[in-house]
């Protein structure tokens, strides 16, 4: 069976289609500021920042996101450097910004991502935020996300971020059971995240997402069930569940390598999928990508779909990617660098690219096929649609409209529709 591919749902941090994919690719000098054509336009529609907090408490098997943990950084950055740096880089982008021929739109979502950014506390959290809004206009009714470990958070934590604006919080689960945390090197007890999911709508939060993974080695069905029973008594309105990828240089790729853990099992993580959506269908959530549900439309990530329907976004933090109009960047990894780049002056970019049409045309079909809104037909080129019909009869996707929308069948087979319709 082929593997549901997780899409963390962070590209504005990380790889998916935030990351760099070929195109036509410039490395800054290590003394450069960021080239003028780095920057594209704006293409029309909603804006978002992304914020790369790059801090960890400890460093989580399976990860191999850009975290670092105190005793990995030392002495060359802290959360305060940091601090420093985001609002230096925020202030450079947004004059670049300004000096763009298309009028800069309003920031529609802010999402605060990492590594674990509620390591910052509530009063870090506000000082992000502000640093935000004293650089760019945020639109009325923003949503504004950030994530946050279980373990690191508290009513108090909740109030103060509530206070300073923040309108939906995802909180970091994985599991409810104990030995399938322990493989991932997860440091929270099973019930804290229930715990922290109701702390948060007490404290206003109308939107609160928990994150599962399933499919770890010695997860059973009866874990599963534990984890779903737990995620619906916390009562939140959006879920993602992603299957667990044993990513190449991390612990946990070692010990399958070393024998000491099974890989993922291809089926069984095809069947675990179809048993969370099963349970999350029943309990009123509907899916509204491959790996996300939500109880209502305003329930959903909005930022996320920003990144899913092709948008623009800043990218802000070590290792951060943000895309305007075709032209995708990203920033150096290293905390310590990045924030050196940033006191140079001009945006801490490590390299640039240029789109190519072909590959805004891969990314466009990627993305939009893992959506319930599906594809529009018309999007498509000849041989797209030629593999869009025979896709319809062997039942992966059917014809809403003019759109292509997965099957549950499909959605199991998400990757090979991609690569039929890319062929």
């Amino acid at each position: 069976m082929n593997r549901i591919r997780s899409e963390r749902g962070r590209v504005g941090g990380h790889s998916t289609a935030g990351g760099h994919t070929g195109g036509v690719t410039v490395a800054p000098t290590e003394h450069a500021a960021a080239p003028a054509p780095m920057l594209g336009d704006f293409g029309g529609g909603p804006f978002g920042i992304y914020v790369h907090v790059p801090f960890c408490a400890t460093r989580c098997g399976y990860c191999d996101f850009n975290t670092y943990t105190a005793g990995e950084l030392g002495t060359s950055a802290s959360p305060q450097s940091w601090l420093a740096a985001l609002r230096g880089e925020l202030a450079t982008a947004a004059a670049a910004f300004d000096a763009l021929p298309t009028a800069q739109p309003p920031v529609s979502t802010v999402f605060v991502g990492g590594g674990t950014p509620s390591l910052l506390g509530g009063d870090g959290l506000a000082e992000v935020l502000a640093a935000i809004r004293a650089n760019f206009t945020l639109a009325p009714g923003a949503e504004v996300t950030t994530e946050s470990n279980p373990e690191s958070t508290s009513p108090h934590f909740f109030d103060r971020i509530r206070a300073a604006g923040y309108t939906r919080v995802s909180l970091g689960m994985q599991s409810a059971a104990t030995h399938v945390l322990r493989i991932l090197d997860r440091t929270h007890t099973p019930g804290r995240a229930v715990a922290a999911a109701r702390e948060a709508r007490a404290a206003g939060f109308d939107h609160v997402n928990l994150d599962l993974i399933y499919g770890t080695p010695g997860e059973s069905d009866a874990d599963l069930d534990a984890s779903l029973d737990a995620v619906l008594a916390a009562g939140v309105d959006h879920v993602s569940a992603y299957s667990l990828i044993v990513e190449d240089g991390t612990a946990m790729a070692r010990k399958v390598r070393r024998g000491e853990l099974p890989a993922p099992d291809e089926d069984t993580l095809a069947a675990r999928y179809e048993r969370i959506d099963a349970r999350l269908a029943a309990a009123g959530f509907d899916w509204y990508e491959v790996s996300n549900w939500a109880t209502t439309t305003s329930a959903r990530c909005r930022h996320n779909l920003g990144y899913w329907d092709g948008g623009d976004w800043l990218g802000a933090g070590p290792g951060a990617h943000s895309h305007l109009g075709g032209v995708r960047w990203w920033n150096v990894k290293h905390p310590g660098r990045y924030a050196e780049r940033v006191a140079r002056g001009g945006l801490p970019a490590a390299g640039w690219e240029q789109l190519t049409a072909a590959e805004r045309y891969t990314e466009r079909v990627m993305l939009a096929v893992r959506l319930r809104t599906g594809l529009p037909v018309r999007e498509l080129d000849p041989d797209g649609r030629s593999a869009g019909e025979r896709l319809v009869s062997d039942g992966l996707v059917v014809l809403d409209g003019d759109r292509l929308v997965l099957t549950a069948r499909g959605r199991l087979l998400a990757d090979a529709v991609v690569r039929d319709l890319l062929a």
